[in-house]
């Protein structure tokens, strides 16, 4: 009864999550570190499966901003103040993570094993997802169900080579790739993406940018926070500018990815080319 009682449970969440028209819901939202207020009064609604980019220099915000969208730090507590993700505004982040992806800017940064671990694979890391863990400890419990899924998530990112490279041994490139899989093993409706291509070199950016293509096309929702204009992929329509711990504004790409906008944003001048439908600037 227990069983059947929590799997009862786990499929209204499933329901309740599939029903949801918005992604995130962020009201009045003000956000201290330590004694000093870095976000202030925050507003922003994403829908669910909607493709949105961050912009904003470094020290605008965009960090602590994804801290509090993956419920890592809290807000000032206020009355006016809300945060909602998928129409909920309490989560068990274990169960949070099968619904919203997050791939973080290091490559690192204690998801996946170091060199020292040089006994996990590829595959072996994306299914560590499946327990948040950076290697597959002995003591957890891998199902056939889960290796399915975790081989489906490395052909959605163009990955199936890296199953039995050891991770040690992968290039940059390669290790974001796997860094991705684990956070779409779960096939999550919203994927979070911080700085993704970051100590990329130009063809791995490329590439992976074609990937994230595929992945948006295929309706994962993307939210992808950066201060590269290279990296707002063409299906990306609606931008978020953030300066100095503010939403300055939220729009149309169109109207917002200007030469004039961008200059005022970064402080400097800003020039923006065109290479067929990417965007970039110098």
């Amino acid at each position: 009864m227990r069983e059947s009682g929590r799997g009862k449970a786990a499929e209204a969440n499933e329901a309740e999550v599939l029903a949801a028209e918005e992604f995130l819901e962020l009201r009045a939202v003000n956000v201290a570190r330590g004694e000093r207020v870095v976000l202030h009064d925050v507003n922003l609604k994403i829908r669910a499966g909607e493709h949105v980019a961050i912009l904003g220099p470094n020290g605008c915000g965009k960090s602590t901003l994804i801290l509090a969208m993956t419920c890592q730090i809290y807000p000032i507590v206020k009355p006016e103040m809300r945060v909602r993700i998928f129409g909920r505004e309490r989560w068990d982040l274990t169960q949070l993570r099968r619904h919203f992806g997050v791939v973080a800017s290091g490559l690192l940064g204690g998801e996946l094993p170091g060199e020292r671990t040089a006994v996990t694979t590829g595959l072996d890391a994306v299914i560590a997802g499946f327990f948040s863990a950076s290697t597959l400890w002995p003591n957890l419990h891998v199902t056939g169900e889960m290796r399915e899924c975790a081989a489906e998530a490395l052909r959605r990112m163009e990955a199936s080579h890296l199953a039995r490279q050891l991770v040690g041994e992968m290039s940059a490139g390669e290790k974001r790739r796997i860094l991705i899989a684990r956070a779409l093993v779960h096939r999550p409706r919203q994927l979070l993406l911080d700085e993704p291509s970051n100590a990329l070199d130009l063809a791995a950016q490329r590439e992976l940018r074609e990937t994230l293509r595929g992945l948006a096309r295929e309706g994962t929702g993307l939210v992808l926070v950066t201060h590269h204009l290279g990296d707002i992929l063409p299906e990306i329509e609606r931008v978020i500018l953030m300066r100095g711990g503010r939403i300055v504004a939220d729009g149309a790409r169109e109207a917002l990815l200007t030469e004039e906008r961008l200059s005022e944003l970064f402080g400097a001048p800003v020039r923006i080319g065109r290479d067929e439908e990417w965007l970039h600037s110098w």
